[in-house]
């Protein structure tokens, strides 16, 4: 739908103060009309984040929004196929201009599709600059298009270890250093104290999500590469070594006292308050936690929303790193790829946009304000507030294409008969009646059996004799971590 003229008016009033520092590359002559139609998550967050601005130096545009909710809406239904869905999603709306994620496949598999727009060429004709992207986009979307530029992201997510600098100075600690491992991160983490009550003390690591046995295990997983498939041979890989060790590292950490533990009978997150005063890093008490960039949003808006908030110095370090390859980073994501959709009927016009939100004057404009996302464009938010963002750019992306492809071949219906028995398995751990070799033993051989089952009716649904379901398109719900790239 496009926005009605009377919100138009006023932005064409607010772009008379704000025209000189937000203008675009290439300008619409005086009366020249073009259009556009843009597909994204909603259309009141897309004005918000990008239209807003767009529309204050481009009144003449005209800008269609095709919001994606009803893809939002199915994702989490049985046997929901994201690929289709999304494919047949953009077949029938046709936008010019289409939204892509690095972390499902969607790009990876519109560019092989041959549905994107190739941009080196529109690039060269404009002399448009990419000397001050973060180089870590540039290369992920090349090699993603087989070495050609198909999309820009004006933004990336980026995770990296964020630590209350004001507590390693108080109990006289080193502060977290660039390129640590989860073990380096966790040994690091068991030199604060460990005594004291539970609701005051101090933690020496913590995170929102990662505090149970499962959670902080795949979190060390993920960023190894390791994956409980080999898609090869369609065998669970759960109880090899490296999976091994990842529950060992885990669990020592948590039997240390060290990690901090959310109490989820006492957790309330119903309000604002509620939801930052169940953050213990946010609060102050936690001196280390491994998480993403809108995490600095939440603090000014926790320092905001609680009066008995009290600031603290924040450190920033690049990482988790795996050991095997200290440069890289598998927490580097890029949600809002931006491409053409090849044929469109719009190209130049799409391609304008394109080019405006991912350049300079709109990263200046948008430098003023924290986001849940890192700009792509460097050179304007080397700092915020007085925290060096410099680590959150350090590491390369690492994307893992095997791990979409293995999450795709596991049927959907798998996973709620195999958590019960991981469930079982790990509980008997933490009560050490089980070691972790046995209990992933356990894991290991009862889950084939469901998997090898459900592999079996599929293949008699679509009626073929092979027994591993056909490889399509990476899909599904991105996964947080326990995906990769490499089978054990």
């Amino acid at each position: 739908m496009r926005r009605n003229w009377l919100h138009k008016g006023l932005l064409v009033l607010l772009g008379c103060a704000l025209m000189a520092g937000c203008t675009s590359g290439t300008a619409q002559e005086q009366g020249q009309k073009s259009r556009f139609k843009i597909m994204f998550s909603d259309e009141s967050y897309f004005y918000q984040e990008y239209g807003d601005l767009y529309a204050i130096s481009h009144p003449d545009v005209e800008i269609e929004v095709v919001s994606m909710n009803s893809l939002i809406n199915y994702s989490d239904t049985e046997n929901f196929d994201h690929a289709k869905a999304f494919s047949d999603f953009v077949d029938k709306e046709m936008p010019d201009i289409v939204l892509l994620s690095s972390s499902n496949g969607d790009y990876q598999k519109f560019v092989e599709d041959g549905k994107l727009l190739e941009l080196d060429s529109l690039i060269q004709r404009d002399k448009y600059d990419l000397d001050t992207f973060y180089s870590g986009m540039l290369d992920v979307l090349k090699e993603e298009g087989d070495g050609k530029l198909y999309g820009l992201s004006p933004t990336f997510s980026p995770s990296a270890v964020l630590y209350n600098a004001d507590l390693f100075a108080k109990y006289g600690i080193e502060v977290p250093h660039d390129g640590m491992t989860w073990k380096e991160i966790l040994d690091l983490a068991r030199r604060f104290p460990t005594e004291g009550d539970k609701d005051t003390r101090v933690y020496g690591f913590g995170m929102l999500y990662g505090d149970s046995l499962e959670s902080l295990a795949t979190e060390i997983a993920g960023y190894q590469g390791l994956q409980m498939l080999s898609p090869s041979t369609m065998k669970l890989t759960l109880n090899s070594d490296s999976w091994v060790q990842a529950y060992k590292l885990a669990k020592d950490a948590l039997d240390s006292n060290a990690i901090y533990k959310r109490d989820s009978e006492g957790d309330s997150f119903g309000t604002v308050r509620e939801y930052y005063q169940n953050q213990p890093f946010v609060k102050g008490r936690v001196a280390m936690t491994v998480e993403n960039f809108s995490t600095l949003r939440n603090l000014k808006q926790a320092q905001d929303s609680l009066e008995d908030y009290k600031p603290f110095q924040l450190g920033v370090a690049a990482g988790p790193v795996d050991p095997a390859d200290p440069e890289s980073s598998r927490g580097i994501f890029f949600n809002d790829i931006f491409a053409i959709r090849a044929n469109s009927p719009n190209a130049d016009a799409a391609w304008d946009f394109i080019k405006y939100v991912n350049g300079e004057e709109c990263a200046k404009v948008k430098s003023k304000s924290i986001s849940r996302s890192l700009l792509s464009r460097m050179g304007y938010s080397e700092e915020y507030k007085g925290i060096d963002m410099e680590p959150f750019y350090k590491l390369k992306p690492k994307l893992d294409r095997e791990t979409r492809r293995v999450w795709d071949m596991i049927p959907k219906s798998f996973y709620p008969q195999y958590q019960p028995i991981l469930n079982r398995e790990l509980q008997l751990v933490q009560a050490n009646k089980k070691s972790i070799e046995e209990a992933l033993q356990t894991v290991q051989k009862e889950s084939q059996v469901v998997l090898d089952m459900l592999l079996k009716e599929e293949a008699e649904k679509s009626g073929t004799s092979d027994s591993a379901k056909t490889e399509t398109s990476a899909a599904g719900t991105t996964k947080s971590f326990g995906e990769s790239d490499s089978s054990i």
